[in-house]
């Protein structure tokens, strides 16, 4: 079989837990992070990393084979 290309978007944005789910970042966590952007509480949450939905989770293994 040949080898298959990874994802390069896929490949900076999720990794995989040894158990085999996907672990990803929040999103909206770019810019707006002071003043009268986003709460603090808000900010907070979104540092912790949590894992793709189980509908989108087989898609996003095929698009980094080798991780």
């Amino acid at each position: 079989m040949p080898k298959l290309k990874t994802h390069s978007g896929a490949k900076k944005r999720f990794k995989l837990t040894k158990t085999g789910k996907v672990k990803r970042a929040h999103a909206f966590k770019s810019h707006l992070l002071n003043g009268h952007g986003k709460t603090t509480k808000r900010k907070r949450g979104l540092r912790a990393a949590t894992y793709a939905d189980v509908t989108n989770a087989s898609t996003i293994r095929r698009m980094i084979p080798y991780k």
